[in-house]
Parts: structure tokens; C-alpha cells; sequence
């Protein structure tokens, strides 16, 4: 029963991690990545939908980004879904290709991602301590009614705390590369 939820409280705690893995591909620095559109979505025959699923995207060089959508017709939607977007990008259409040039981040815009950065891995680090709450609930819940005793409960919730603990470094560990990322010129 213990270790049912333990195991349970780990598999939550390295979605919260992948969660914010996610989140952070995201947010963009210097250098040109595919996933930093993939989470723009486009209309496509009358649903939004990612646009991966309509366009080839792939790096052109380290500050280029090219897209190519897979029916002429999309070239347009696609181009101004991504001007539309909070990104900043200025897309340039070269025929069916459409190239997104990366600015340079100023020195302001790095700090304000890293703010944006850190907020998002204190999210990640409540959703775990949440997590860690929970089952530290069901273990109280379970030596109410006797299911377990005492010395189970104390070793359960050592257990869990190094668990929460494993959890909340590789959040900092995160961060702490995806900062000095941002940082890179």
C-alpha cells in the first residue's frame, strides 16, 4: 500500500518535470530551435491545429528558422500566425519556404525570460511539494485507520521527502541551465 503510493507520487512528480521541460523548450534564446513554433497553432480547413502538423520546420542556420508548409495555400496562414504571435517574429516568405530570422535578445529581454523562467520552475516545484502533501494526507489517512503503524508512517514519509527532494534539484538543475542559456551571447 506504501510503496503503491510512493511509486504513484513519483510517476506525478516527473510529469510535473516534463511538464516543465515543455514549458521552458518555449521560451526561446539566442539560438534557433524547432519547438520554439511548435506550439503556435494555425487554421487548417476550418480547425486550429499545432503547426507541426501542417508544415515542415527545421533550422536554417543558428538564427534562422524555415518553415515550409505542406500545401501552397498555407503559406499565408502560416506566415501570419506567426507574425500574430507573442514571439516578436518577422517572417520573410521565399516562394513555399518561409524563413523566421531570430533576433538577438537584448540584455533586458533576457532578464524578463529569466524571470518568466523562474516563475515557471516555482510552479513546477509547488506542483510537486503538492504532490508530496497528498500522500503525506493518505499516510496520515492510513494510520487513522490503523492500516499502518507508526514507524511505517515515519519511514513512508522519509521516503517521500527524499523523493520530493530528487524532484525539486533536477527543477533547479533545470533552471539553472536553461538560465545560462539565456545568458549565452
Amino acid at each position: 500500500m506504501i510503496d503503491e503510493l510512493i511509486s504513484d507520487a513519483e510517476s506525478r512528480m516527473k510529469k510535473s518535470i516534463e511538464s516543465l521541460k515543455g514549458e521552458l523548450t518555449k521560451i526561446r534564446t539566442g539560438r534557433a530551435h524547432p519547438s520554439l513554433l511548435e506550439h503556435l497553432t494555425v487554421e487548417y480547413y476550418g480547425s486550429n491545429v499545432p503547426l507541426n502538423q501542417v508544415a515542415n520546420i527545421s533550422v536554417g542556420d543558428s538564427r534562422t528558422l524555415n518553415v515550409t508548409p505542406w500545401e501552397k495555400p498555407m503559406v499565408p496562414v502560416v506566415e501570419k500566425a506567426i507574425i500574430n504571435s507573442d514571439m516578436g517574429l518577422n517572417p520573410a516568405t521565399a516562394g513555399e519556404i518561409i524563413r523566421v530570422p531570430l533576433p538577438p535578445l537584448t540584455e533586458e529581454r533576457r532578464k524578463d525570460l529569466i524571470k518568466v523562467v523562474r516563475k515557471e520552475g516555482e510552479g513546477a516545484k509547488v506542483a510537486i511539494r503538492n504532490i508530496r502533501r497528498d500522500v503525506l494526507g493518505d499516510f496520515k489517512s492510513l494510520l487513522k485507520d490503523k492500516d499502518i503503524t507508526e514507524d511505517e508512517d515515519r519511514k513512508a514519509q522519509d521516503v517521500v521527502q527524499k523523493v520530493t527532494d530528487k524532484y525539486v534539484a533536477q527543477v533547479d538543475e533545470l533552471l539553472a541551465e536553461k538560465e545560462k542559456d539565456l545568458m549565452e551571447i
